[in-house]
This record gives structure tokens, C-alpha cells and sequence, in this order.
């Protein structure tokens, strides 16, 4: 087997970057992702490159065919080329000299095998010449992707831990391409470990979650890392996948794309206070961490553009699809453009009130009415109720 033409392989720039980093004399190789996914015929988008070459030998070559070098992880023997406007990671070499289960202390090797026995399962751990295309292939990599199978080089318990994340990471390489029972090696080495876990910064946890959360459905392998109890030491909230299934059933049926953040609301109690903890404790950005909390209140409104001006337009295709009722009208919301209020401050101080604490009230009460009232377009029908509104407004006053 070889690896299949494909338009990455010749995309605008990829000969030159090739040619200068000596992979028609075997110095440079495809490794990895791209060349795994390109033998599933799936759509590759990152291009990672493993040589023989030095770090400084790779700037030094990219300077010269004048490609441009960003030194991205020059301390782990990483270069990142730019040919079309788009990266190519170029990676030297290396062996782990130690590792502590967060990080690896590295060495440089012209070794390809030894390169490869430090990646973490053995579909990832493949290769490919270029120019022919011929697969190198140490640890029955490419029998482990015809099986759909997931599978650690060597002993599941050193590559844990040397790394961590690779629990983690083993499930959602899991739900993405295995087919079948998990690897009972792996498996058991997994929930061994999963206090391991809490040794790793709450970060590299959530992005390896959502990531794991966005891929098709995600829920048999959720469901599967509670039955071991592997999410417990770092996620104790999460106690069953019932919810995300109904979840990603739901999104299927209204048409709507996966969400991790939806999803992650899914698994937690409908509690906004834990909701706000689990994004504290995963450091999640501000936007995420308020839609989580927004997820976590079940309130569905009946109208969905109603609920939508008063919490957003994401928010509330989480809520009605968490709440399992989703409808036409839930598509909708996608390009759904949140309608401005015609009328303003001015407009009532015009109709007789005095500028203060009345206008805003008054103008609240007028945005409740027309929004109960289906957001009417209607200049003088708007103006009708803000008439209606200061007028009451005057009485009480009196």
C-alpha cells in the first residue's frame, strides 16, 4: 500500500518546502495525522513533516529557498513552514530522555523507528516517502486502522505515563475511529490511571474534552469513560451520558451542528451554580462559560425568537434542544438577526416624560409589550404602545 494522490500533496508550495528539506534523499517524511487520515480517505488539513535534519538546519534550508520559518517549538525541534498562506509543521527527530507525565525532556535522533515508538498509539506512529509514497510502517499501524482499532504502542501504562493526556486522548481517538470494542489493554490502562488526570493543567483537560465532545456522537464513548470512572477524579459532576445522547439525537434531527459547549451543558446536572464551577475549574473563556450557564436553565420560552432577544440566539438553540423539543422554527435561529426597538429615550421624553429613572422603565415595559407582541414592525403601532406606556407612566406620577 501507498499513499494516495491527493491535493494536499501538491498543494502550491509543497515541492519547494520538499526539495529543500531533502525528502527525495530520505531526509524528510509525511508523518502522522496526514498521512493516517489520506489512508482512511478522509479530508486532511494539518501537513506535519518529520526529518532527520536540525532544528537550525531546517531554518537555515527554509531561508535559503526564501519560504518563511516561524520557530514555534524550537525547544521540541519544531518549525513551522508557510507555503500558500497555510503552516506545515517540520519536526526533527526525537526520543524521550525523561518524561513526568506533563512534559518530555527530548533528544534529537536520525532514528525514524525510535521517532516513532514515542508517539502515542500506533495509527498515529505512520509515515510516508513523498516522492513514492511508500508507507513505513513499525507497529501494525495500518492493521489497526482496517480494524477501526485504537491501540498504544507497547505498554499502555508507560505511555500513560509519560503522558497524561493520552487517556483523554485514547477515548476520543476512540469515538473518532474506532468501530468496535475498545483495546481491553488500553481500556483497563485508562481507568488504572485516571487519577493521573488530576495531575494535568484543567486546560489541556477541556480542550481535549471539547474536542472530544464535537466529533459525531460522542455519547457511547462518554458513556464508557463514566462506566470506568475516568471523568470522576477531574469531573465528579458528570455521572451519566443519557442527556448527550438525547442531545446529539436531537441535533441530528433538527439539523443542527454539534456544539461541544452544548454538549458538556448535556452532561451537567441543570444546576447554572455547577455549571459555573465545572467552567471555573476548566478555565473556560467568557463567552463559553456564560453559554454553559445559560445552557444549565432548562426555561424554554414558547416563542424561540422571544427567547432568543432576551438570551441570545446559540443560547437559545441550547436550551431547546437540551429541553428535547426541537422544531421547524428552531432552524431558523441560525440566521435569526436579533430586531432593534423603534422607539428610544428620545421618543418618550418627546411624548412628555421627564429625562431620569422613568424613561428607562417606561422604555422596558414598551420592549416587554412589543416582544410579547411578536417584535410588530409597524412604526405607529410601535408608537401605540409606547404611548400607552408613557401615558400610564404620567398617571403614576401624579
Amino acid at each position: 500500500m501507498t499513499l494516495p494522490d491527493a491535493p494536499w500533496r501538491t498543494r502550491p508550495g509543497m515541492d519547494r518546502l520538499l526539495a529543500a528539506l531533502g525528502a527525495g534523499e530520505g531526509e524528510t517524511r509525511f508523518v502522522g495525522g496526514c498521512v493516517r487520515d489520506a489512508l482512511l480517505g478522509l479530508a486532511v488539513s494539518d501537513v506535519d513533516l518529520a526529518t532527520r535534519l536540525a532544528p537550525e538546519e531546517v531554518m537555515k534550508r527554509l531561508e535559503a529557498a526564501r519560504i518563511k520559518a516561524v520557530p514555534t517549538g524550537l525547544a521540541h525541534g519544531t518549525i513551522t513552514a508557510v507555503i500558500g498562506g497555510a503552516p506545515v509543521e517540520v519536526t526533527t527527530l526525537r526520543r524521550d530522555v525523561a518524561t513526568d507525565g506533563r512534559r518530555a525532556t527530548i533528544a534529537y535522533t536520525g532514528d525514524w523507528r525510535e521517532d516513532a515508538a514515542r508517539r502515542d498509539f500506533t495509527i498515529n506512529a505512520l509515515s510516508a516517502d513523498p516522492g513514492t509514497g511508500e508507507i513505513f510502517d513499525y507497529f501494525e499501524g495500518r492493521a489497526d486502522l482496517d480494524a477501526r482499532k485504537v491501540r498504544f504502542i507497547g505498554d499502555p501504562l508507560q505511555r500513560i505515563a509519560e503522558d497524561h493526556l493520552r487517556i483523554l486522548r485514547f477515548f476520543r481517538f476512540h469515538a473518532r475511529f474506532g468501530s468496535a470494542a475498545p483495546d481491553v489493554a488500553a481500556l483497563d490502562a485508562c481507568a488504572a490511571r485516571a487519577n493521573d488526570l488530576m495531575a494535568l493543567s484543567r486546560e489541556r483537560i477541556a480542550d481535549e474534552l471539547l474536542k472530544l465532545l464535537a466529533l459525531p456522537d460522542p455519547a457511547p464513548t462518554i458513556a464508557l469513560m463514566i462506566e470506568r470512572g475516568v471523568l470522576r477524579p477531574v469531573l465528579p459532576e458528570i455521572e451519566s451520558a443519557d442527556r448527550l445522547a438525547a442531545l446529539v439525537a436531537a441535533e441530528r434531527t433538527a439539523g443542527i451542528a454539534p456544539d461541544s459547549i452544548r454538549r458538556l451543558a448535556a452532561l451537567l446536572p441543570a444546576e447554572p451554580e455547577t455549571a459555573a464551577a465545572v467552567a471555573a475549574r476548566l478555565r473556560l473563556s467568557k463567552r463559553a462559560a456564560k453559554r454553559l450557564v445559560s445552557a444549565a436553565d432548562r426555561f424554554v420560552a414558547a416563542d424561540p425568537e422571544a427567547l432568543a432577544y432576551r438570551i441570545g440566539a446559540a443560547e437559545a438553540a441550547d436550551r431547546i434542544l437540551l429541553h428535547g423539543r426541537p422544531g421547524p422554527e428552531l432552524a431558523a435561529l441560525a440566521s435569526w438577526q436579533r430586531p432593534r426597538l423603534p422607539v428610544g429615550g428620545g421618543d418618550l421624553i418627546a411624548m412628555g416624560l421627564s429625562a431620569g429613572p422613568v424613561v428607562a422603565a417606561t422604555l422596558q415595559a414598551i420592549e416587554e409589550e412589543w416582544l410579547s407582541a411578536g417584535f410588530p414592525k409597524d412604526r405607529e403601532k410601535v408608537r401605540a404602545i409606547a404611548r400607552a406606556q408613557v401615558d400610564q407612566a404620567l398617571r403614576s406620577s401624579q
